[in-house]
């Protein structure tokens, strides 16, 4: 028997790089653009202090995630983050994580939960 089997609602996929707030606004964000972006806009998005990022970057960085390129646009400093194949791939997993928090807590309420993919993140 599994540890999943055993303890349904353990959800070791919730991946702790990646659940904290601020990092979780960095991958949704760097989802929504493969190509990925400049610091300052990241830094907007998600309503951080330079000092911020840069931290959640070097995390995200250290485990595989994101890929931070530092080169120059004319004679000012430039700073693009992407997500990585592995930071994609585990992003989706956690999501999937997520969604099945979403359908067991649904249904421990005695309600209907929405259907897996609903957010069109992940194959219905």
């Amino acid at each position: 028997m599994s540890k999943t089997d055993s303890a349904p609602f353990s959800y070791e996929g919730l991946d702790r790089v990646i659940h904290e707030k601020a990092r979780l606004g960095l991958l949704t964000s760097l989802m929504a653009y493969p190509k990925g972006l400049a610091f300052a806009d990241l830094k907007q998005l998600c309503g951080l202090t330079d000092g911020n990022l840069s931290r959640h970057l070097a995390v995200l960085q250290e485990a595989g995630l994101v890929e931070v390129t530092k080169g120059y646009e004319g004679n000012r400093p430039h700073t693009t983050c992407r997500l990585t194949r592995t930071g994609r791939r585990r992003f989706l997993d956690y999501l999937a994580v997520l969604e099945r928090l979403v359908r067991d807590a649904a249904r421990a309420a005695g309600r209907e939960a929405p259907p897996l993919g609903r957010l069109g993140i992940l194959p219905t």
